[in-house]
């Protein structure tokens, strides 16, 4: 039994080989160079203990996927792991291509294709934003006419806030649509009715086609303003008696019943929901995705459940047993231990000259940095791009809110980025 695995984050928050305890057989990794790079991290050689590890500079070109089908029959590979959402797809298709068990094309689409989640989810009674797929800038320009601003304009299959924009004037949306369409017609343009309020999402995971635990957190900023936001961004947990918790639970639900319907090859997965609380007190589905939550989600449902997200989907995809969260009295669905959360900083571009120490508060349940110092990095080309992210806990949301913001604090005071024509020392 060989296992293909598809890798488009870091390496070193990612332990596939402890993840996969009681594999024997091959596991191969195909990965993306900038996304170790960006991290700091050094291309690992024969020391990963991978039976193959290449590394592509472009992990989204045609290269990589002829590559997997090569590897998968030189290895035999009898499972291909995909975490990252931009990768599921491709995973599924290559599945699908051998025969493998696990999730096929038509299973993960809905998931991918944001027109096609909407109309399901509204077909089943799920209330989601007014969209369109404007195939021309007149179409786009129709929408507006017909639901005026502020307008949302995003792929249909894009992920990590990369190239959404949020449009409140009529100038704005002109230049937007005259980038967007500069080609000609298009049919992965999204435009959607701007939802106000809050974004709460849910997480989880699935096994045997139904809800396993799963959680409500709300995000403390807003996730499309990650180029601009240098402060600490906060994600909370929903506490149990919080009137939204058993609402978004229950939402979470019949979303997957929606996206996943009998007969759906999907039955073991994790997955992330996010959900507009709009001011009047209205759920608004905004999207799904059938993998685990990025930033530090996984570390946070640890946390609640002891049940590491990225390490369930890998086992479960590599065909091996999975350990899950443990029933309440009378089979009723997990409770978690305590609430959580993190705290993120974005990357930011310049010469890293000083980073913070991993903190030692005992309520901290994991630090990571995403770069080193000396370093000259980049700024944050999304929402999944940090600089450092942290998680606590606590007994309530209010006190983990509380924790959280002074570590996030701290971290900014223990960060020195300057710009690289300012320093003489620079000389990437």
């Amino acid at each position: 039994m060989s296992v293909l695995i598809l890798h488009r984050n870091p390496l070193r928050p990612f332990p596939y080989l402890d993840w996969l305890a009681g594999h024997t057989g091959d596991v191969v990794v195909l990965a993306a160079r900038d996304r170790l790079e960006g991290a700091g991290e050094a291309l690992p050689g024969a020391e990963s203990g991978f039976t193959r590890l290449e590394v592509f500079d472009d992990f989204d070109g045609a290269a990589v996927d002829a590559r997997a089908l090569e590897l998968a029959g030189a290895f035999a590979v009898t499972h291909v792991v995909a975490l990252h959402e931009a990768d599921v797809l491709r995973a599924a298709a290559l599945r699908e291509r051998l025969g493998l068990a696990g999730a096929w094309t038509a299973d993960v689409a809905p998931y991918r294709d944001k027109a096609l989640m909407k109309a399901r989810a509204r077909a089943a009674g799920i209330e989601v934003a007014a969209h369109t797929v404007a195939h021309t800038a007149g179409e786009a320009d129709a929408f507006a006419a017909m639901h005026g601003f502020p307008l949302v304009l995003k792929e249909r299959s894009g992920y990590n806030s990369i190239g959404l924009r949020v449009l409140h004037h009529r100038g704005d949306f002109e230049e937007a649509l005259a980038s967007a369409y500069a080609a000609g017609g298009r049919d992965d343009v999204l435009v959607e009715k701007f939802v106000p309020g809050r974004m709460c999402h849910v997480d989880g995971y699935v096994a045997g086609g139904e809800v396993a635990a799963a959680w409500p957190s709300q995000y403390q900023y807003d996730l499309a303003s990650f180029g601009s936001d240098p402060g600490p961004r906060v994600d909370l947990t929903l506490d149990v008696d919080d009137p939204l918790t058993p609402r978004l639970l229950a939402l979470a639900r019949k979303v997957l019943r929606a996206l996943s319907p009998g007969g759906s090859r999907l039955r073991e997965y994790a997955f992330h929901m996010e959900v507009f609380h709009t001011p009047d007190d209205r759920l608004v589905l905004c999207e799904a995705a059938c993998r685990s939550g990025g930033a530090k989600i996984r570390e946070v449902f640890l946390t609640l459940f002891g049940v590491h997200l990225g390490q369930y989907v890998t086992r479960v995809e590599a065909g091996l047993p999975a350990d899950g969260a443990q029933a309440g009295p009378d089979g009723a669905a997990p409770r978690p231990r305590c609430m959580s959360g993190q705290v993120l900083t974005m990357k930011r571009p310049g010469l890293v000259r000083r980073l913070p120490k991993a903190p030692a508060d005992d309520w901290v349940r994991g630090f990571w940095l995403f770069a080193q110092e000396g370093q000259v990095i980049a700024p944050a080309a999304g929402s999944a791009d940090f600089l450092t992210a942290a998680v606590g806990s606590a007994p309530t949301r209010a006190e983990c809110e509380r924790r959280l913001r002074e570590l996030g604090a701290r971290i900014m005071a223990g960060t020195e980025i300057v710009a690289v024509h300012d320093d003489a020392e620079a000389t990437a």
